[in-house]
């Protein structure tokens, strides 16, 4: 296949100076909490709803789904409150708009077994956390919610203010999208070990089909996950989807972003191929202008936010990578997702830690970003 590259212009140091640097902030940090993972949605009254994850460490059994909202785009944000917080450990949070202004929001809750906690070694978690956790798992309360393992689909009709569980379906760590023809396209990655799955409903209260598993690539050392999907004006489906190394190692340098893409409306798929994007995982946002923006986190150093353009959806240019900020303390962050405010004007939000203690291996907590940045700044 022949990629056609987008020209590159060199700016003089003037030119670069002159820029607008982004604007950082953050929206939410609890110091006794990490949280993790947003997930971005324009609501049918044009809130801004952000979905993300609270809980006690990356693996405790305690997480719940937080909401904030803003209505004056990003400008300033609500106080936090739970959107689901069940017994059991409740994460990821994808948001859907789907037709007529109904909100859908993806939950995995996760059952943990005392047994899990156990099995993990000191350079996990203290002794003392395995312990707490292996107790609050052996709990009545908790034992007898394990019928809630699973993906979920909770449903909101007023904006995202109040939620109602309409049943299970894929899970998906962004959310997924509304087709040009009504119907709805979810990309999910827990069901077949290392493969990712496409899912189609006519609507949110039909049965989510199952439309193709997409393998991991024959590289023993790779497999995928995390997947993000969008369509173009012109109709192209792009998924793109995190490549993972095996054995897992977050800060190697050859974990390029897969893509695989549909011109017609899912019924045919092409084969996944590697981009030059290196991080994980993808978020798509199709712009005003009619281009695809990925976001992704970079873990390798120096560790920060970046994102790239495509004008087809297929071919990106790496000389064009757009770093929204280098110097995180370290490679505990990314999920970017992000959404356009007015043309060009871009808000993308990210976990990452606000400082680092190095003479803390277990400081793992993490705080919510905003960064608010111009296409025209980086053009």
């Amino acid at each position: 296949m022949i990629r056609r590259l987008l020209p590159v212009v060199l700016l003089s140091a003037a030119a670069l100076l002159a820029r607008a640097a982004p604007e950082h902030r953050i929206l939410y940090h609890d110091p006794e909490v990490y949280s993790a993972w947003p997930a971005i949605a324009r609501a049918a009254n044009g809130d801004l709803v952000l979905s993300f994850i609270r809980t006690e460490q990356h693996m405790s059994p305690n997480g719940a789904v937080t909401l904030m909202r803003s209505s004056d785009h990003g400008r300033s944000w609500s106080e936090s409150t739970d959107a689901v917080d069940t017994v059991i450990d409740d994460r990821e949070g994808g948001l859907t708009m789907a037709p007529e202004g109904e909100l859908l929001l993806h939950v995995r809750s996760v059952f943990w077994k005392a047994e899990t906690y156990d099995a993990l070694g000191p350079e996990a978690y203290p002794r003392n956390w395995l312990e707490k956790w292996m107790a609050e798992v052996e709990e009545p309360d908790y034992l007898a919610a394990e019928e809630l393992n699973g993906s979920h689909v909770y449903s909101s009709t007023d904006h995202g203010k109040s939620w109602e569980h309409i049943g299970w379906g894929p899970d998906s760590i962004h959310g997924g999208i509304t087709l040009q023809d009504g119907s709805l396209m979810v990309t999910a990655y827990r069901e077949e070990g290392d493969s990712i799955r496409i899912y189609h409903a006519a609507d949110s209260r039909s049965e989510w089909k199952h439309l193709r598993t997409v393998d991991s690539p024959s590289a023993p050392n790779l497999r995928f996950g995390e997947p993000h999907i969008a369509q173009m004006p012109g109709g192209r489906i792009v998924i793109m989807m995190r490549a993972t190394a095996r054995p897992y190692d977050d800060r190697k340098k050859n974990l390029f972003m897969w893509q695989l893409y549909s011109d017609d409306n899912g019924a045919t798929w092409s084969d996944p191929i590697p981009t030059p994007m290196m991080g994980f995982p993808p978020h798509l946002l199709v712009l005003s202008d009619g281009r695809l923006l990925c976001s992704y986190g970079r873990r390798a150093a120096p560790f920060g936010q970046r994102a790239m353009i495509s004008e087809d959806g297929i071919t990106w240019n790496h000389a064009a990578e757009i770093t929204l900020r280098d110097d995180a303390p370290n490679h505990d962050l990314g999920y970017p997702v992000s959404i356009e405010t007015s043309p060009g004007e871009i808000l993308t939000f990210y976990y990452q830690k606000p400082a680092w203690n190095p003479d803390n291996k277990h400081d793992h907590t993490s705080a919510i970003y905003q960064t608010r940045w111009s296409l025209s700044d980086f053009e």
